[in-house]
């Protein structure tokens, strides 16, 4: 017996705009986990609870977020605020995905600066770390569920696993392979390689999801090039000014001036999440640009995996690390949260751009057969990148050393058992059989695992 939510005849209303932004507050505060955490957040929110946007259309929004620069569960959350209510839907969404990470790091950068040391930030944490690896590999089994369906399916997952664990492929190579494979394959194979369809539909035609989205308060913007050039040009503005008027105001070797056009060459480059540039970026900010000591790109990262949002928000820490070592007038304070804004600005700021240009010429294919099947075989390919970064996270959570094994043109990270954190591996596992088994809500997890992780930390602590 449907209920008057799944039922086809039920009179659609449009959804509240003030009931979108009070769901995008509840998704950004529990945006905990990487990537993998936060679509699987969305997607149980919008598609399984709200049942606002259908299983598809969820699944081609991300395909086309994953084949952009920059945070794809940020870039995910945007175009699915643009459908629900517009621009201003877009706007809330992905600003308010972005905000909690931004005041927490923001936080937690002025308090590292200050004190320059981190055991209070490792305590706080130490169980978090754990909890989210544990939500990190719950997200991926959901997300594999849905995206694996035929053997072809898993062979592409497969392949692009070894080939960016084993081989360090760059994601968008990886990316471009599945998409041949895929338009090949829809095309000589469609019953295997259509995974992902359009559009499902109930016995009256059209799936409750698709009807709200149709009655609702998406903006129905038609795909035009004069469209597109006009929002080329109001966000590319947007992006540019800030850089530009740093540029007159301070001069182009000012440490704002250097990191605002990093980061936004950097925004361009960003093809597979923080992972996949954080070693390029480590690499200038340490030796070229001296805005980190070694070692302390690593704090930032934890900081990141730790707080709610982006991954990628790891760049924050670095501008505000920057700016308070190179402080001038404004002192180190000051001056480490003016770069750090500047720096949160050029990396987000195109994400918009990305989505408001793109977004209505995606919906407009949605149905082009071979397509989809291309961004099926994207979307299991991705399963294979999210694999590689559940296990990346893993091995750092549950060991103190990596070796690094090369040969044959691969390479594997091997773990020292010497170094095994056992406190962090039976915490991981709990939370792990706590959600699967059990069911317990993420935030409840979250916060038992981190008040268990304190207590452990400042008890060894104190013993030591």
């Amino acid at each position: 017996m449907n209920s008057p939510a799944n039922s086809g005849s039920v009179e659609q209303t449009p959804i509240p705009f003030s009931e979108g932004v009070r769901v995008w507050a509840r998704v950004a505060a529990l945006s905990f986990g990487g990537p993998a955490g936060q679509i699987a957040v969305m997607h149980r929110i919008l598609v399984d609870e709200k049942r606002w946007i259908g299983e598809n259309r969820f699944l081609h929004a991300l395909n086309y977020c994953m084949l952009l620069p920059g945070p794809e569960a940020m870039q995910l959350a945007t175009y699915i605020g643009w459908l629900l209510h517009g621009v201003r839907g877009g706007l809330v969404a992905g600003c308010l995905f972005v905000l909690p990470g931004f005041l927490s790091i923001m936080a937690l950068s002025v308090l590292y600066a200050s004190f320059q040391e981190a055991s209070f930030v490792q305590a706080i944490f130490f169980g978090i770390k754990a909890a989210v690896l544990a939500i990190v590999i719950e997200a991926l089994l959901r997300i594999g569920k849905r995206a694996l369906k035929t053997w072809p399916m898993y062979l592409i997952a497969a392949a692009a696993f070894v080939a960016i664990f084993a081989f360090d492929a760059p994601f968008p190579l990886i990316i471009a392979a599945a998409a041949l494979v895929g338009f090949l394959g829809g095309h000589f194979d469609p019953a295997r390689f259509l995974v992902i369809r359009a559009r499902e539909t109930t016995e009256d035609g059209e799936s409750e999801p698709e009807a709200v989205l149709h009655t609702g308060g998406m903006a129905k913007a038609q795909p035009t090039w004069r469209g597109a050039v006009r929002t080329a040009l109001i966000w590319g503005s947007i992006w540019a000014a800030p850089i530009i008027a740093l540029i007159l105001l301070v001069g182009p070797n000012h440490v704002f001036t250097e990191l605002a056009v990093f980061f936004s060459k950097l925004a361009v480059v960003t093809f597979g999440g923080a992972y996949a540039v954080l070693a390029y970026m480590a690499q200038e900010a340490v030796q070229t640009h001296g805005w980190l000591a070694p070692g302390e790109i690593l704090d930032g990262l934890g900081m990141a995996e730790t707080t709610p949002g982006p991954l990628i928000q790891v760049v924050q820490f670095v501008g505000f690390m920057g700016g308070y070592r190179e402080a001038d007038m404004l002192g180190p304070v000051a001056s480490g949260i003016a770069a750090s804004v500047i720096v949160t600005w050029v990396t987000f700021v195109p994400c918009f751009l990305w989505i408001f240009l793109g977004a209505p010429f995606i919906e407009k294919l949605r149905g082009v057969k071979l397509l989809t099947a291309a961004l099926s075989a994207v979307t299991a390919a991705v399963v294979g990148v999210i694999l590689n970064l559940a296990i990346w996270f893993a091995l750092h959570v549950a060991f103190a050393r990596l070796d690094e094994v090369r040969g044959y043109g691969a390479r594997l990270l091997v773990p020292d058992f010497a170094t095994i954190d056992v406190a962090s591996v039976v915490i991981a596992a709990a939370a792990l059989i706590a959600m699967l088994r059990f069911k317990i809500g993420m935030l409840l997890v979250l916060f038992v695992s981190a008040l268990i992780g304190s207590l452990y930390y400042l008890a060894t602590m104190a013993g030591t």
